[in-house]
Protein backbone atom coordinates (compact mmCIF):
# COMPACT_ATOMS: atom_id res chain seq x y z
CA UNK A 1 0.00 0.00 0.00
CA UNK A 2 0.95 3.67 -0.67
CA UNK A 3 2.18 5.16 2.70
CA UNK A 4 0.60 8.83 2.99
CA UNK A 5 3.16 11.43 3.97
CA UNK A 6 2.97 14.54 6.46
CA UNK A 7 0.79 17.13 4.66
CA UNK A 8 -1.63 14.66 3.69
CA UNK A 9 -5.06 16.00 5.99
CA UNK A 10 -5.88 12.41 7.03
CA UNK A 11 -3.06 12.40 9.28
CA UNK A 12 -4.05 15.30 11.50
CA UNK A 13 -8.22 13.20 11.45
CA UNK A 14 -9.08 11.51 14.67
CA UNK A 15 -9.27 8.43 13.62
CA UNK A 16 -13.25 6.33 13.32
CA UNK A 17 -14.05 3.54 15.21
CA UNK A 18 -14.29 0.20 13.09
CA UNK A 19 -18.07 -1.77 14.00
CA UNK A 20 -16.77 -4.93 12.63
CA UNK A 21 -13.49 -6.34 12.83
CA UNK A 22 -14.92 -9.52 10.69
CA UNK A 23 -15.50 -7.30 8.02
CA UNK A 24 -14.11 -8.64 5.33
CA UNK A 25 -13.03 -5.26 4.23
CA UNK A 26 -11.23 -4.71 7.49
CA UNK A 27 -9.37 -8.24 7.46
CA UNK A 28 -7.83 -7.38 3.60
CA UNK A 29 -6.98 -4.12 4.86
CA UNK A 30 -5.35 -5.76 8.30
CA UNK A 31 -3.02 -8.04 5.70
CA UNK A 32 -2.13 -5.30 3.44
CA UNK A 33 -1.02 -3.03 6.29
CA UNK A 34 1.45 -6.04 8.00
CA UNK A 35 2.49 -6.76 4.27
CA UNK A 36 3.27 -2.96 3.92
CA UNK A 37 5.00 -2.82 7.44
CA UNK A 38 7.07 -5.85 5.92
CA UNK A 39 8.14 -4.43 3.14
CA UNK A 40 9.13 -0.70 4.29
CA UNK A 41 11.01 -1.74 7.18
CA UNK A 42 8.43 -0.80 9.51
CA UNK A 43 7.78 -2.03 13.18
CA UNK A 44 4.05 -0.67 13.03
CA UNK A 45 1.67 1.07 10.99
CA UNK A 46 -1.63 2.72 11.99
CA UNK A 47 -4.30 3.05 9.16
CA UNK A 48 -4.54 6.37 8.49
CA UNK A 49 -0.94 5.94 7.25
CA UNK A 50 -2.34 4.39 4.16
CA UNK A 51 -5.05 6.71 3.60
CA UNK A 52 -8.12 4.91 6.05
CA UNK A 53 -9.06 6.81 8.87
CA UNK A 54 -10.28 4.04 11.00
CA UNK A 55 -9.18 2.96 14.32
CA UNK A 56 -6.42 0.32 13.42
CA UNK A 57 -3.05 -0.13 14.15
CA UNK A 58 -0.53 -3.51 13.25
CA UNK A 59 2.29 -3.56 16.09
CA UNK A 60 5.18 -5.84 14.64
CA UNK A 61 8.41 -5.43 15.90
CA UNK A 62 11.50 -7.10 14.45
CA UNK A 63 14.94 -6.36 13.75
CA UNK A 64 15.45 -4.82 10.06
CA UNK A 65 17.30 -2.23 8.61
CA UNK A 66 15.59 0.54 10.29
CA UNK A 67 16.10 -0.57 13.67
CA UNK A 68 18.72 -2.99 13.95
CA UNK A 69 17.92 -3.21 17.55
CA UNK A 70 14.20 -4.21 17.17
CA UNK A 71 13.08 -7.44 19.21
CA UNK A 72 11.23 -10.28 17.92
CA UNK A 73 7.34 -10.56 18.45
CA UNK A 74 4.77 -11.59 16.23
CA UNK A 75 2.78 -9.10 14.40
CA UNK A 76 -0.39 -7.67 16.05
CA UNK A 77 -3.34 -6.44 14.47
CA UNK A 78 -5.24 -4.05 17.37
CA UNK A 79 -8.53 -2.66 15.94
CA UNK A 80 -10.30 0.36 18.19
CA UNK A 81 -7.06 0.22 20.57
CA UNK A 82 -6.87 2.35 24.00
CA UNK A 83 -4.81 2.82 26.96
CA UNK A 84 -5.91 1.44 30.13
CA UNK A 85 -2.92 2.52 32.04
CA UNK A 86 0.61 4.40 32.12
CA UNK A 87 3.60 3.50 34.19
CA UNK A 88 4.80 6.92 35.64
CA UNK A 89 8.26 6.31 34.17
CA UNK A 90 9.01 7.96 30.77
CA UNK A 91 11.99 6.81 28.81
CA UNK A 92 13.64 8.91 25.47
CA UNK A 93 14.19 6.95 22.42
CA UNK A 94 14.97 7.69 18.59
CA UNK A 95 11.58 7.75 16.75
CA UNK A 96 11.21 8.09 12.58
CA UNK A 97 7.78 7.81 10.42
CA UNK A 98 6.94 6.26 7.32
CA UNK A 99 5.21 9.13 6.96
CA UNK A 100 7.74 11.67 7.80
CA UNK A 101 10.83 10.28 5.55
CA UNK A 102 14.21 11.72 6.42
CA UNK A 103 14.00 12.66 9.88
CA UNK A 104 14.33 10.63 13.20
CA UNK A 105 13.09 12.53 16.49
CA UNK A 106 14.45 12.23 19.97
CA UNK A 107 10.88 11.26 21.91
CA UNK A 108 9.46 10.61 25.47
CA UNK A 109 7.36 7.99 25.84
CA UNK A 110 5.66 5.63 28.58
CA UNK A 111 7.94 2.69 29.31
CA UNK A 112 5.33 0.78 30.00
CA UNK A 113 1.10 0.48 29.43
CA UNK A 114 -1.64 -1.27 29.39
CA UNK A 115 -3.84 -1.71 26.66
CA UNK A 116 -6.97 -3.40 25.14
CA UNK A 117 -8.45 -3.99 22.10
CA UNK A 118 -10.26 -6.37 19.49
CA UNK A 119 -7.66 -8.49 18.09
CA UNK A 120 -8.38 -9.99 14.06
CA UNK A 121 -10.72 -12.50 15.16
CA UNK A 122 -13.11 -10.36 17.33
CA UNK A 123 -12.07 -10.89 20.67
CA UNK A 124 -11.33 -8.30 23.31
CA UNK A 125 -7.59 -8.45 24.34
CA UNK A 126 -6.06 -7.06 27.25
CA UNK A 127 -1.62 -6.95 27.24
CA UNK A 128 1.06 -4.81 28.82
CA UNK A 129 3.56 -3.64 26.44
CA UNK A 130 6.81 -2.62 27.17
CA UNK A 131 10.22 -0.85 26.11
CA UNK A 132 10.08 -0.60 22.36
CA UNK A 133 7.09 -2.40 21.64
CA UNK A 134 4.96 -0.02 24.53
CA UNK A 135 7.06 2.41 22.37
CA UNK A 136 5.61 1.46 18.70
CA UNK A 137 2.20 0.93 19.81
CA UNK A 138 2.47 4.84 21.46
CA UNK A 139 3.69 5.83 18.19
CA UNK A 140 0.95 4.52 16.45
CA UNK A 141 -1.92 5.18 18.59
CA UNK A 142 -0.86 9.20 18.20
CA UNK A 143 -1.83 8.11 14.44
CA UNK A 144 -5.11 7.79 15.55
CA UNK A 145 -5.67 10.74 17.22
CA UNK A 146 -4.30 12.84 14.21
CA UNK A 147 -0.67 13.03 15.87
CA UNK A 148 2.60 12.55 14.43
CA UNK A 149 5.97 12.03 16.42
CA UNK A 150 6.82 15.67 15.54
CA UNK A 151 4.34 16.76 18.03
CA UNK A 152 5.69 15.03 20.86
CA UNK A 153 9.64 16.75 20.50
CA UNK A 154 10.02 18.63 23.43
CA UNK A 155 13.13 20.71 21.97
CA UNK A 156 13.73 21.60 18.18
CA UNK A 157 17.40 20.09 18.27
CA UNK A 158 15.58 16.44 18.97
CA UNK A 159 14.94 16.35 15.16
CA UNK A 160 17.71 15.30 13.31
CA UNK A 161 18.17 13.90 9.63
CA UNK A 162 18.14 10.60 8.75
CA UNK A 163 22.01 10.43 8.25
CA UNK A 164 22.87 12.40 11.27
CA UNK A 165 20.44 9.99 13.24
CA UNK A 166 22.83 7.24 11.59
CA UNK A 167 26.22 9.12 12.35
CA UNK A 168 25.42 9.21 15.79
CA UNK A 169 24.75 5.83 16.02
CA UNK A 170 27.74 4.91 14.71
CA UNK A 171 30.09 7.58 17.15
CA UNK A 172 28.02 6.00 20.36
CA UNK A 173 29.23 2.56 18.44
CA UNK A 174 32.88 3.65 18.13
CA UNK A 175 32.71 5.22 21.72
CA UNK A 176 32.19 1.86 23.29
CA UNK A 177 34.68 0.25 21.53
CA UNK A 178 36.84 2.31 22.87
CA UNK A 179 36.03 2.34 26.19
CA UNK A 180 35.87 -1.62 26.20
CA UNK A 181 39.20 -2.07 24.51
Amino acid sequence: MEVVRLGNPILREVASSISDVDDPQIQTLIDEMLATTLATDGVGLAAPQVGRSLRLVVVASRPNPRYPDAPMMEPTAMANPRVVRYSDERLFGWEGCLSVPGKRGWIPRYREIEVEYWDRGGYLQRRVLQDFVARIFQHEFDHLEGLVFLDRVECPSHVVSEAEYWERLEQLDRDRELSDG
